[in-house]
């Protein structure tokens, strides 16, 4: 797992679950102008937009006394077609393992806390409850912090439950941390129902954690992706609920 270094920006690989320190992670929808494994080099990165949210990550978890932070733009090679495989498999365990996972909303303008985010229309419009990969952001992490646009602290997982719940769909038994092997097949599939990713197979490998299994990404199988993940579903599970899907 390679980690941000949150005082000198600097990137470093750590070999086996042991050796991981504590760190926290970032959930986030990708913007036109991100910040890229290579690009963490360039000069003139600060100027990325796709900086802001790294710095803001950061300072954040240096605030939590944290020295280390994950985020997949600039954390993963995605060069190499093989640590962009294994990180994909391990990333549901990694938000899993975090101390705590920070959700920055980049459309969300309002600065207000729990109370009014929780009557707010706009928190619910946010794009990042409609993108397959933040399905899994959202569930896996025991602490989930939502940001605003700015980094105005709205609330978490656990203060915002009725409202995260009424928007996706989860029951709120699973946001307070009940296993997700307690819920059906068939009603994890309707929590993704609706949510998008940019690549087609994406949609398929996104789900990997949420049903525990682990396979090989093909990037250039288009739908075959979603015909193998029920495979491998099958192959784990005999919960009958997915052929009701």
């Amino acid at each position: 797992m390679r980690l941000l270094n949150v005082g000198t920006k600097q990137l470093k690989d750590f070999m086996g679950d042991d050796n991981i320190p504590e760190y926290a992670i970032l959930s986030h929808t990708w913007g036109e102008d991100e910040v890229t494994f290579d690009g963490l080099l360039d000069l003139f990165v600060k100027s990325k937009l796709g900086y802001t949210k790294i710095d803001y990550c950061c300072q954040q978890a240096l605030e939590d006394g944290l020295e280390w932070v994950w985020i997949d733009t600039c954390c993963i090679d995605k060069s190499s077609s093989a640590e962009l495989s294994e990180a994909i498999n391990s990333m549901f365990r990694w938000y899993q393992n975090a101390v705590c996972c920070y959700v920055y909303l980049s459309d969300y303008f309002q600065s207000t806390g729990s109370d009014e985010v929780g009557n707010a229309s706009g928190f619910a419009n946010c794009r990042w409850f409609t993108r397959g990969w933040t399905l899994q952001e959202l569930l896996a992490p025991k602490t989930v912090l939502f940001y605003s646009r700015t980094w105005i602290y709205l609330g978490s997982k656990d203060t915002l439950c009725k409202t995260l719940s009424e928007i996706t769909g989860i029951e709120r038994e699973t946001l307070e941390g009940e296993a997700l092997n307690r819920t059906s097949i068939a009603r994890r599939m309707y929590w993704a129902a609706g949510r998008v990713t940019t690549r087609t197979e994406d949609l398929a490998y996104c789900l990997l954690g949420i049903f525990d299994v682990n396979m090989p990404l093909l990037y250039g199988e288009g739908e075959k992706a979603f015909f193998r993940l029920q495979e491998e579903i099958i192959k784990s599970s005999s919960d009958q609920s997915l052929f009701a899907w």
